[in-house]
């Protein structure tokens, strides 16, 4: 071990730090020096959406106090920002020691001299961000790691208009964080009397919130024996979503039994992400004994959605992040429009690496389409910047994550899951499944498809070979993909768009981002992201064609298909 990891090592067993701490560190000092090594050789950093790591001892993990530390240097950002007077949310999800991570970041901020509000229990992380914005709270923090595996927990902080934090708070909070050298610098207790708990009231107004979303109750009645089966992958999903169903007018709901207690060790699952299909398999199995109407899906924390649905052989399959976007931006869009409600200023949100079929849905009923970086704080963002000129109605984005109506700023599964049951009651009613309305959508705009690889340089140079692709990709454009000219090029780190034919070249108005976009003269387009946390990038790839008729469906899907296999192969990824 390395003199600085040495130095780490004994100031956390000569520190002022408990007694079960400095056993564990002895512990592994003899039977696991290498996990003390990685438990130690960095700080967890904490980034411009808080923290997240594995649970245990040591600077470069998760626990009470670099959980601690990180609540004092929002704290103190937070009293720079709005004096005396500020008042805190804070949530958590079922994970092991959530709750604690939350009791820790309450006392911290409550011996701070800020008024906290804690809720109770687990709750979804939805209902953080709703209640920051009902209790004109000025920041608020959720502890999660989303989806992450079993190890991991995490802190995310939040603005006072319920969204992530944005430039240049993102940044200045980094900032304060940083200054705080030792756990002698955070103030742990004291403050207790400025905890308040809150639970039901907010449920009651957060529930009644998502039920004013409802476009077509009246169409609800007529189906409310829909089949729905739900599950909430041991997570916090089974507090409001069944609930809100029954509020909507449901009454058919069947829970998935093996995932329906809360339990931070996921016992069905690897991964608590219903992106994955080994985490909605028992959901698919019960949807198919009871020949259900719709299958969906929450993580832990409840603020992404997966949903199933009836091919047209009858088979069982997952729709993607993608067609979800696409099933709830149409609704949203085509029942406003039916039911009389929709306004001329009406506007959705989507994102650089989102479908472009919701652009050209959008574009078609004359609703103004906005393309924002990855992830909600930047939909939340331009929300902010629009309010009071246009109306927004709905964001999304491919992974898995919809933002309906604008009473929240962050991701939302539990209103999702509410409004994609009563659109599948609005197709039911019109003698549709939702598997034949998303092949009629196909026929209506475009046949669009999206496929997202992502690959992982190992060692202690993978950052540096990612690096290294991005920089050649930059530098060496490929003249063509597939055979069809590049003709577009959109650099998000550069914030430059250039015509590769004619060298013609715009600016790109949106904060930078290490992105690269390549559209050829087929409009299929090309995403490359790196991720700013692991040695890992993404790769976005999105293709079209028309589609004539439904029947067609199968085989153009093959050719899509074929199409996206022959840009890759390509590309040599």
């Amino acid at each position: 071990m390395n003199e600085t990891i040495q130095a780490k090592v004994d100031a956390w067993l000569n520190g002022n730090f408990d007694q079960h701490t400095k056993d564990e560190i002895k512990f592994l000092q003899q039977a696991k020096p290498e996990d003390l090594e990685d438990a130690f050789y960095k700080n967890l950093e904490f980034g411009t959406g808080g923290l997240r790591g594995i649970m245990g001892v040591g600077t470069n993990r998760m626990n009470k106090y670099t959980v601690g530390m990180a609540t004092q240097g929002y704290a103190n950002y937070l009293k720079q920002c709005f004096g005396n007077d500020v008042r805190v949310a804070i949530a958590h999800d079922s994970r092991n020691n959530s709750r604690f991570f939350a009791e820790t970041a309450a006392n911290v901020f409550a011996a701070n001299g800020i008024k906290v509000f804690l809720f109770e229990d687990m709750r979804p992380t939805p209902e953080l961000s709703f209640a920051i914005r009902t209790l004109n709270c000025q920041g608020g923090v959720v502890c999660t790691a989303s989806h992450n595996p079993k190890e991991y927990n995490g802190y995310k902080a939040y603005w006072n208009d319920g969204s992530q934090l944005v430039p240049p708070h993102d940044k200045n909070v980094i900032r304060e964080v940083d200054k705080i050298a030792s756990v002698d610098d955070v103030k742990w207790s004291g403050g207790e009397e400025n905890i308040t708990a809150i639970g039901k009231e907010l449920d009651e107004q957060y529930m009644e919130m998502v039920r004013g979303l409802s476009i077509y109750p009246e169409i609800i009645a007529k189906h409310s024996d829909m089949k729905i089966v739900y599950t909430p992958i041991h997570g916090t999903g089974i507090k409001m979503v069944p609930p809100v169903l029954e509020r909507f007018g449901f009454k058919n709901i069947h829970i998935v039994e093996e995932q329906s207690n809360p339990d931070g060790n996921f016992p069905t699952v690897v991964y608590p992400n219903p992106e994955e299909s080994e985490a909605m398999s028992l959901g698919l199995k019960l949807a198919e004994k009871l020949d259900a109407d719709i299958l969906c899906g929450t993580d832990p924390d409840a603020d992404r959605i997966a949903i199933g649905v009836k091919d047209n052989d009858g088979k069982w399959v997952l729709m993607n992040g993608n067609q979800t976007a696409v099933l709830a931006f149409n609704y949203l869009i085509e029942a406003r429009k039916a039911k009389g409600i929709a306004k001329p200023n009406d506007m959705v949100i989507t994102t650089i690496v989102t479908t472009p079929m919701i652009d050209a849905i959008a574009a078609r009923n004359q609703v103004g389409c906005y393309r924002v970086l990855t992830g909600f704080k930047w939909i939340a963002e331009l929300i902010r910047q629009k309010e009071g000129k246009e109306n927004y109605i709905i964001g999304g984005e491919e992974s898995f994550g919809l933002m309906i109506g604008d009473k929240i700023r962050d991701k939302d599964g539990v209103s999702a899951v509410a409004l994609l049951c009563e659109m599948a009651a609005y197709e039911k009613e019109k003698g549709r499944s939702l598997y034949e309305k998303m092949i009629d959508l196909y026929v209506q705009y475009g046949f669009y498809k999206e496929h997202l690889i992502s690959i992982t340089k190992k060692g202690m140079d993978g950052q540096q070979q990612i690096a290294a692709m991005m920089e050649d990709y930059r530098n060496n454009p490929p003249k063509t993909i597939n055979g069809s000219p590049v003709v577009m090029l959109r650099d998000y780190e550069l914030q430059v768009e250039k015509n590769l034919a004619t060298g013609e070249e715009w600016k790109l108005d949106l904060p930078k981002s290490n992105v690269l976009q390549f559209v050829t003269e087929d409009m299929s387009s090309i995403s490359a992201r790196p991720s700013g946390t692991e040695p890992k990038i993404k790769f976005y790839f999105s293709v079209n064609t028309e589609l004539k008729n439904a029947a067609d469906f199968e085989r153009v899907n093959k050719e899509l298909d074929g199409k996206i296999k022959a840009v890759i192969t390509d590309m040599k990824l």
